[in-house]
């Protein structure tokens, strides 16, 4: 026999407009965050739109970690967070991310020389100084080309 029903699945409740809006709201701070593309976002957001079920709306983050819509119901389980607080030397910041010291260093040089550069301008009044972002970027991409995330 089979044990008593306790009340309905709650996968199974209708949701509203309430919760298709926090769905929303999530998937804008997925994209934010760049976990999801533009297009990703598209199509999930005509999913969330047609959703009628919790069911329908918890198929649209089974990949994603928080935020989730707020949903009526037992909340959905918590994956807990592989990635470092604080990574140590060597140790990338982020599990998937196999560049060296060395690059991570470089792409925040990179990053950084732009605001160097308008610094520069201001101090030394020459055009010149915005061709160093150009310039680290051709010497990193001689170094370790476009493709270093294909590399083992």
């Amino acid at each position: 026999m089979s044990a008593p029903s306790s009340g309905p699945d709650p996968s199974r409740l209708r949701i509203g407009d309430t919760e298709r809006n926090s769905a929303m709201d999530a998937l804008s701070e997925h994209l934010g965050k760049g976990r999801i593309d533009l297009d990703e976002f598209g199509t999930r957001s005509a999913q969330v739109t047609q959703a009628r079920t919790v069911a329908d709306l918890q198929a649209l983050f089974t990949d994603l970690p928080a935020p989730h819509p707020t949903l009526p119901g037992p909340p959905a389980p918590v994956r807990a967070a592989a990635i470092p607080v604080t990574p140590s030397a060597g140790v990338p910041a982020r599990p998937d991310d196999t560049r060296t010291p060395a690059q991570r260093g470089a792409a925040v040089l990179l990053a950084a020389s732009g605001i160097i550069a308008l610094v520069l301008f201001f101090l030394v009044k020459t055009w010149l100084v915005f061709l160093i972002p150009a310039l680290i970027a051709v010497v990193t991409s001689a170094l370790w080309g476009s493709d270093w995330r294909n590399r083992s």
